[in-house]
């Protein structure tokens, strides 16, 4: 599992005039099952998505394709971590750590 930390590094106009395409991106990776959850961080400076994969490449491929990236907008953390406790809603993503 990965946390996707975006950071702003353009201004809150710039920001929301690629907005629309970035809603569309991220729906684009719900409709997958890649993305669990995101949003803005507080205060607003950047956000957060959570998402699921065990390839850190093919996840670093997703952020590079999202419409903040492609205008240079914001940098991303990209964090994996295992998920060995889960609320039972995410049942399904529980990991095991490795032997």
């Amino acid at each position: 599992m990965f946390v996707l930390e975006l950071t702003y590094t353009a201004p809150l106009d710039r920001i929301d005039a690629v907005l629309p395409q970035h809603v569309e991106w991220l729906k684009e990776h719900y409709d997958a099952g890649t993305f669990l959850a995101s949003g803005r961080k507080v205060p607003r400076d950047g956000g957060v998505i959570v998402a699921v994969g065990t390839d850190r490449a093919a996840v670093e491929q997703i952020v590079r394709t999202d419409p903040f990236s492609e205008a240079g907008l914001v940098e991303y953390t990209v964090t994996e971590f295992l998920a060995t406790t889960t609320a039972p809603a995410l049942d399904a993503y529980r990991q095991e750590l490795p032997a």
